[in-house]
């Protein structure tokens, strides 16, 4: 099968731009047409005066007249319809493709496996919006920019027909406008590159402080954390003036040396009608042709500040389209069942991990140092790449690297401690593809009942962005309920029920050993109602298994583990 250009190979910011005229030439063509006739008609509308001006003194008919006037009744129409349909035609294909590289600069971020771009989400973002609408005004640009040419054209020949010297003014005068803005529009790119890097790197830094609110809330750290924010927004604006002050500089220059321009043929139509080598009509053709060829020399000059804008906005989407994933997952699928064997692993703080649970069974690992638990959780996740960390994870028999990320992914789902709430509603948070069958039993496992209760809308009750409106314990029955719904055949918890009370927590552990009877379910986790209602208990110290027993025998007969877990 065919790939097509979009997804054959990694590209740089001109392969971008490129691939974007290419995808969208049918409507680049119709509006360079569109457009070049509004801009032959703008032109034409002081040419049509000036003949209008000498035919009237040379014959004095009113057929003339008549003619004349129908003639610019014709310019005025076609001005009024191509303006009209041309940007309709243009700004659509802008649109258009620029929603097309917001999905992939979207779709890159959201793969199972991640891509090595060293960028945060928070730059991320901005490259799927900002980077994505400016790139895509390239469609919009390169027709704008011929049309402008077809308006300088029209106005050097119909002045070159009355005098020479009138036309090769226009050329010459245009080719030296564009040749002092072409130096200024590379200062434009490198320092809108600066500032696209600046503004994302303040996105990100407003993504994080988002995700940690409330942490930062709870030690005090918000002084901190805005004074961090304030200083990379600081940056950001400043390159954002700078930024400013350079178009500034360049708009300014553009609008003068048109006006520069305009006077000069001007003043040289002037002087020659006055020394008799160029009529009355002529003379008034220039003077109308000077006047109007200042928005298109204005439009002609501006274009190449946006191509380089559009083109270091490609350069940074590049960044993301282009990027490698982080490892090369396998292609295979594990086999029914839900064994799962860690053995050996060394990652972080574990030091040769080895453990095995049997398919149907309910273990629980009881890590004595929290960053073992989210170590082990990374790489059940397969949020760490197999070739970064010593051993294998066995899943059904088959390891972890020999699997697709999603296959293996709908075999076991890891749920994280702190796991996402979206958008949505209750229903959507829990069941977002919509096609589980135990909605129902996993809403009554993990003891959302009570919320569902309050509402009126039952499940479909509207959930803010990150669960704004729900407390931390709801929200944490909401992501279990979520995970138990996925009916998986390998259930990985990571601390489910830290954030509700005793009574709660014994209630949610005796629903999850029930619900998941047959099932495989690992829960990692120091909750002693999770530890009893397991079949067996892992103790994860120093990186190790160094006890395997049930909660209660060890309870019985290890001071250490009693000092750990009991509550």
């Amino acid at each position: 099968m065919k790939t097509t250009p979009d997804v054959q190979r990694p590209r740089p910011g001109a392969d971008i731009l490129r691939t974007a005229l290419r995808r969208n030439a049918g409507a680049v063509v119709r509006g360079t047409v569109l457009m070049g006739l509004y801009q032959a008609g703008e032109t034409a509308f002081p040419i049509a005066l000036g003949l209008i001006v000498e035919h009237t003194m040379r014959d004095r008919s009113l057929g003339s007249l008549g003619l004349s006037i129908a003639s610019l009744a014709v310019i005025i129409t076609t001005v009024s319809l191509s303006w009209r349909f041309g940007m309709r035609v243009l700004q659509k294909a802008n649109t258009t493709e620029a929603h097309h590289w917001r999905v992939r600069v979207a779709a890159c971020g959201l793969q199972p496996v991640p891509r090595d771009v060293g960028l945060k989400s928070g730059e991320v973002l901005t490259i799927a919006t900002e980077d994505a609408d400016q790139t895509a005004d390239i469609v919009e640009v390169v027709p704008l920019l011929v049309s402008s040419l077809v308006a300088v054209v029209v106005a050097s020949v119909a002045l070159a027909l009355a005098d020479i010297r009138l036309g090769l003014l226009v050329v010459v005068g245009t080719v030296a406008i564009l040749s002092v803005l072409s130096v200024m529009s590379r200062r434009i790119g490198a320092s809108t590159r600066e500032q696209q890097a600046r503004v994302a790197r303040a996105g990100a830094k407003v993504a994080d402080l988002i995700s940690g609110l409330r942490p930062l809330h709870g030690f005090g750290g918000n002084h901190a954390a805005f004074l961090s924010y304030r200083k990379v927004s600081t940056e950001a604006r400043r390159q954002a003036i700078t930024v400013a002050k350079v178009n500034g500089v360049y708009a300014g220059t553009a609008l003068a040396l048109n006006a520069v321009l305009a006077a000069a043929v001007t003043l040289t139509a002037g002087w020659l009608a006055y020394g008799g080598s160029v009529t009355i009509g002529e003379l008034v053709m220039a003077v109308g042709l000077a006047q109007f060829i200042m928005e298109p020399l204005k439009m002609f000059s501006e274009m190449p500040k946006y191509v380089m804008m559009a083109r270091a906005s490609a350069e940074r989407m590049a960044l993301v389209l282009a990027a490698p994933p982080v490892t090369a997952p396998g292609q295979g699928s594990p086999a029914p069942g839900g064994d799962l064997e860690v053995d050996g692993v060394s990652y972080g703080s574990l030091r040769g991990l080895t453990f095995r649970v049997r398919a149907g069974e309910f273990v629980a690992v009881a890590p004595y140092q929290p960053r073992a638990a989210a170590d082990l959780a990374s790489v059940l996740a397969a949020n760490v790449p197999p070739r970064t960390y010593g051993g294998v994870v066995r899943v059904s028999g088959r390891e972890m690297a020999e699997l697709s990320v999603e296959a293996l992914r709908e075999h076991m789902l890891v749920n994280p401690y702190d796991a996402e709430i979206f958008a949505g509603s209750l229903r959507t948070n829990i069941d977002p593809s919509g096609t589980s069958r135990t909605v129902p039993e996993a809403v009554e496992a993990s003891l959302l009942t009570d919320v569902v209760a309050l509402h009126r809308e039952g499940l479909d009750h509207g959930v803010r962005d990150r669960g704004a409106n729900l407390s931390g314990g709801q929200r944490q029955r909401l992501s279990l309920a979520r995970a138990l719904a996925a009916d998986s055949d390998v259930l990985v918890l990571h601390d489910p029920t830290t954030a509700v009370d005793a009574v709660t927590e014994q209630l949610i552990a005796r629903n999850i050993a029930k619900l998941r009877k047959g099932r495989t379910t690992v829960v990692i986790t120091s909750s002693p109602a999770l530890l009893d209602a397991a079949d067996r208990v892992l103790v994860l110290d120093d990186g190790a298994v160094t006890a395997d027993d049930t909660h209660r025998h060890l309870l019985a007969s290890d001071e250490d583990y009693c000092r750990a877990v009991a509550r």
